[in-house]
């Protein structure tokens, strides 16, 4: 089975640096994760005025007001199948500031959209299309786009003067034998919201798809892509 980045980019995947490609190629076929720990060099937010948007972000765990220099961090990368079907790889970082902090995101190949859906959060309120791509240096590029809302019967296109467009950079640094990553959250009206930007190291588990632990799924599914 190839992966949902895989179905996505086609024959532009082999263009990633192979460090990324092995981050980004695996699926829930393969049993394994990949778990990456390191150091957030500078975890950073908007103006005054965006606070409350990062307050918000914390109830669902989307995004969070601290910032921060030298923080440690985790990334949780398991693949699996959900409860309806789909191929789902989770996108859970932690992070050890004054007090823990986590973003909860899991990915689906959505073959109704033929793209990446992005669902934020413990409880997948926010369904976000990403664009993918790859950079001249080989990085993995994931620019978020449009974005819905659903809970309960309620689902609705979400306005983006009340979020944000997120523009993610991973890539291997061949000198410091890491991975990299960045990024960058920011509103089309209040400008920039947050962001962050570290480096890391992966470990390989070996983890069938029934083992992947629960607190790093979801708390709700969504069905609605």
């Amino acid at each position: 089975m190839t992966s949902i980045y895989q179905r996505v980019l086609g024959d532009e995947f082999r263009k990633l640096h192979p460090q990324i490609q092995r981050r980004f190629g695996f699926s829930s076929a393969d049993n394994i994760a990949s778990i990456g720990r390191g150091v957030m060099d500078k975890i950073w937010r908007g103006r005054f005025y965006t606070l409350p948007f990062l307050y918000i972000g914390t109830w669902r765990r989307i995004m969070f007001p601290e910032t921060g220099e030298n923080v440690p961090f985790t990334i949780n990368n398991y693949a699996y199948i959900d409860s309806f079907g789909r191929e789902t790889v989770t996108w859970v970082r932690e992070f050890e500031m004054s007090r823990h902090r986590r973003f909860d995101a899991t990915m689906i190949y959505s073959e109704q959209r033929k793209r990446i859906v992005d669902y934020l959060g413990s409880h997948q309120h926010l369904a976000v299309d990403i664009d993918l791509s790859v950079d001249e240096d080989g990085a993995m590029r994931l620019r978020s786009t449009k974005q819905r809302f659903y809970e309960g019967w309620v689902g609705f296109s979400f306005p983006m003067l009340f979020s944000g467009v997120a523009d993610v950079r991973e890539w291997y640094d061949d000198d410091r034998e890491q991975f990299g990553i960045e990024v960058n959250v920011t509103n089309p009206v209040w400008g920039p919201l947050f962001g962050y930007r570290g480096h890391f190291d992966v470990t390989w588990l070996d983890c069938p798809p029934d083992n992947v632990p629960q607190h790093l799924k979801p708390l709700r599914e969504e069905r609605r892509e």
